[in-house]
C-alpha cells in the first residue's frame, strides 16, 4: 500500500466529502488529511490490520443468508471516516426532526380520523392498497401520538453537494450499535484525533435511547422494566439486539420469555417468579408479535401483547403499524405531508420520484429502464430494484412485467450521482460511494437525532449498492466542530 497522496487522488464530476479537489481537503478534513498523508505506506497498512483485529477481538459481525445458509461474517470496516461539519449537520437535524414530526402525525392520522384522505391530499387508494396497514390498530392512540419511536432515514448527498432523503425506516429500523462500533473501532486505532473534542461524540445513544425507552413506561415508576424482544440468535441483526440490550443494561428477551397475564399486563419469567413489564423494545416484525391477531403460526411472539398494548399496560417500540409510513411511494407524498401537518417548507427535498401507479408516470418509467432506479414499495436491504445503468435488457423486460401488472408497488427515482469518499482498497486509495442513516428517536415530549449516523459505503468500485448484504461496508462518521468548539 503506498504513501497517501491527496495531490494525486481525484474524483471528477462528483462531490467528495473530504476533498473540494485534488490536493484541497475541505476545512473539517484538513486535520484527517493531514495525519493520513503524513504516514508511511507501513504505517497505513498497520492501520488497516490494527482495525481488522480490533473488529475481530470485540465480535463484531452481521449475519448473511447464502443458499438456505446463515453465515456470520466479520464487519466490514474502512478507516477513513466520512467528515460533515457541524454547522452543515445542524440543517440535517432540523429537517429531520421536521420530518419525523410530519410522520407520526401522519401515522396517527391514518389510524384514527384520516382527515389527511378527507382532505384530499392522500389517496385513499394508496391506503387501501397498503401492506403495511394493521386494522387492528384502528382507534389507538399511543401516548403524546409518537407511532415510530425509532427512525433511521437514509440520505444521500448528490454531486452539486445537495443532501436527500432517499427513504424513511419506521418499523425496525437496524444498524445503529453499528455506528457505536465504528467509533469504537476508530478510536483504537487512531486515537490521538480526537484529543482535539472537535469530532462531536456519539456514545450517548445507548443512554438517550433508555430514556426515551423508560419514558414511555404506562407505569409512571422511577426504573421501569425494559426488555428488547428479539426473535433469536438466528436473526440477521441479532448482534445488535444483544448490543442494545447489553448497553441500556435491560434484559434481552425472546417471545417465551414473556407472558400477558390475566390482568391484561406483560411479565418475563424470571427464575425468581414474574416480573411486570412496562416497555418492549421489540425487533420482531408485526405480523409476528402476536399469533393471537396476526400470524398464528408465530413462535416468536407474544400471545396476548397487542391486547395488553391496546389497554394501555405495556409500551410497544415501535408501534406495530407505523411501517404505514414506511412505504417507498408513501415516501412520495411526505413533503406534501409535511405541509399539511406543520404547514412549513420541508427543510430536507425529497429524491424527485415518479410513482407507477399514474398513469403518465409508469410510460414515462417504462420508457427509461436503462436511466432510472426502481423499486419496490416495501422492500428493504437493496433487494427487489433495478438499477438502471447497470441492468441488461432482460433484466428490464422483466421489470416492465413486474411493473405492469402490479404498478402500485413500484416507484422510480432518476439516477443520482451519489457522493464519495476516499476510501482504502488493497493498493492505493480510491473514491467510493456513500449513503447515511442518522438515527431519530421521537417521545412524547423531546426529538433526539444521532451526531451523524451509519455511513455505508459501496466497497466495489462504480457501484451503488452500500447494503453489507450485498458486499457495502461502513465508515465512522465524524460530525467536526470547525469552530474548534466541540466537547
Amino acid at each position: 500500500m503506498p504513501h497517501i497522496d491527496w495531490n494525486d487522488y481525484a474524483c471528477k464530476g462528483l462531490y467528495d466529502e473530504l476533498l473540494a479537489g485534488p490536493g484541497a481537503p475541505r476545512p473539517a478534513a484538513k486535520s484527517l488529511c493531514e495525519y493520513l498523508g503524513s504516514l508511511d505506506p507501513k504505517e497505513v497498512r498497520d492501520l488497516k490490520t490494527a482495525a481488522e483485529v480490533a473488529i475481530q477481538v470485540m465480535g463484531i459481525t452481521f449475519t448473511v443468508y447464502s443458499d438456505g445458509d446463515m453465515i456470520d461474517r466479520a464487519w466490514p470496516f474502512d478507516i477513513v471516516p466520512r467528515i460533515i461539519p457541524s454547522d452543515e449537520w445542524a440543517h440535517v437535524e432540523a429537517g429531520l426532526k421536521q420530518r419525523v414530526k410530519a410522520l407520526n402525525m401522519f401515522i396517527d392520522d391514518l389510524y384514527n380520523d384520516q382527515q389527511i384522505i378527507k382532505d384530499g391530499v392522500f389517496p385513499a387508494e394508496l391506503l387501501e392498497q397498503s401492506v403495511n396497514f394493521r386494522q387492528q390498530c384502528v382507534g389507538i392512540r399511543p401516548p403524546g401520538g409518537v407511532w415510530a419511536h425509532i427512525c433511521g432515514s437514509d440520505l444521500v448527498r448528490d454531486k452539486d453537494g445537495t443532501i436527500y432523503v432517499l427513504e424513511d425506516n419506521l418499523r425496525i429500523p437496524s444498524g445503529v450499535s453499528y455506528m457505536l462500533e465504528n467509533r469504537n473501532v476508530t478510536k483504537r486505532v487512531m486515537p490521538e484525533l480526537f484529543q482535539t473534542g472537535r469530532i462531536l461524540p456519539v456514545d450517548d445513544y445507548p443512554a438517550q435511547l433508555y430514556d426515551m425507552l423508560a419514558s414511555m413506561s404506562p407505569r409512571q415508576i422511577a426504573e421501569p422494566n425494559i426488555v428488547v424482544l428479539t426473535p433469536g440468535i438466528y436473526n440477521s441483526a441479532y448482534y445488535e439486539h444483544a448490543f442494545l440490550a447489553q448497553q441500556m443494561g435491560v434484559d434481552l428477551v425472546e417471545g417465551s420469555d414473556l407472558i400477558v397475564g390475566t390482568d391484561d399486563c406483560v411479565y418475563m419469567r424470571t427464575i425468581d417468579g414474574l416480573v411486570h413489564v412496562d416497555v418492549i423494545y421489540r425487533r420482531v416484525d408485526d405480523l409476528f408479535i402476536d399469533p393471537e391477531v396476526f400470524n398464528p403460526e408465530s413462535a416468536l411472539g407474544v400471545p396476548g401483547v397487542m391486547r395488553a398494548w391496546r389497554n394501555g399496560n405495556v409500551a410497544l417500540c415501535n408501534a406495530p403499524g407505523a411501517g404505514v409510513a414506511d412505504d417507498k411511494v408513501v415516501y412520495a407524498y411526505v413533503p406534501e405531508i409535511i405541509r399539511y401537518y406543520l404547514g412549513a417548507e420541508p427543510i430536507l427535498p425529497n429524491v424527485p420520484s415518479y410513482l407507477c401507479m399514474r398513469e403518465a408516470d409508469r410510460e414515462y418509467v417504462l420508457a427509461n429502464l436503462d436511466k432510472l432506479v426502481v423499486k419496490p414499495a416495501n422492500e428493504s436491504g437493496g433487494y427487489g430494484m433495478l438499477v438502471g445503468p447497470h441492468s441488461t435488457p432482460e433484466q428490464q423486460a422483466k421489470f416492465a412485467e413486474l411493473i405492469k401488472a402490479d404498478p402500485r408497488n413500484y416507484m422510480a427515482q432518476p439516477t443520482l450521482s451519489l457522493s464519495v469518499t476516499p476510501t482504502l482498497t488493497d493498493d492505493t486509495v480510491e473514491p467510493r460511494h456513500v449513503d447515511l442513516r442518522p438515527f431519530i428517536l421521537s417521545s412524547a415530549n423531546d426529538t433526539y437525532v444521532t451526531t451523524g449516523g451509519l455511513t455505508r459505503v459501496a466497497l466495489v468500485k462504480g457501484s451503488l449498492v452500500v447494503n453489507s448484504s450485498q458486499g457495502g461496508g461502513s465508515k465512522d462518521t465524524w460530525i467536526v466542530d470547525i469552530t474548534g468548539q466541540g466537547s
